[in-house]
């Protein structure tokens, strides 16, 4: 497995499956070295995880994606303890995350050990629970 920012040649592989950002936004991500891509021993894209920043400076991993194909491999894992490094090396100190209380992802964050600092109640939306993570 490799984990290296997404390129240009990666977007419509991350366009096809995250529908959670405009298509505009994917390529300034890309270019802004904001989204990892992973790849598999062949150089296959298996998934992507794509970050921001809360308040303009803490890390906000806003949407980790792993084909479902290798999914309960550790991939998910990995490309989180990456970031968290690559953020750590930057001198954060802290990173974030937040999935909906619906989602079995929170379970994800916390045996990460990420903690839960709050939620967010919008009117269409489940719960949104969000998880820091001190960077030690």
């Amino acid at each position: 497995m490799n984990i290296a920012f997404a390129n240009d040649l990666d977007y419509e592989y991350i366009k096809g499956r995250d529908h959670h950002i405009s298509e505009n936004l994917i390529s300034a991500k890309i270019k802004g070295k904001e989204i990892y891509i992973i790849r598999n021993s062949d150089g296959r894209n298996i998934g992507w995880m794509r970050y921001g920043y809360f308040w303009d400076n803490i890390p906000f991993m806003n949407m980790i994606w792993i084909d479902e194909e290798f999914r309960d491999r550790g991939v998910g894992n990995k490309v989180v303890l990456f970031w968290e490094e690559q953020m750590k090396q930057q001198g954060f100190n802290m990173v974030m995350t937040s999935t909906q209380a619906d989602e079995g992802a929170q379970h994800f964050y916390r045996k990460l050990g990420y903690q839960d600092a709050g939620c967010l109640l919008l009117d269409t939306q489940p719960l949104e629970i969000f998880l820091t993570k001190p960077l030690s």
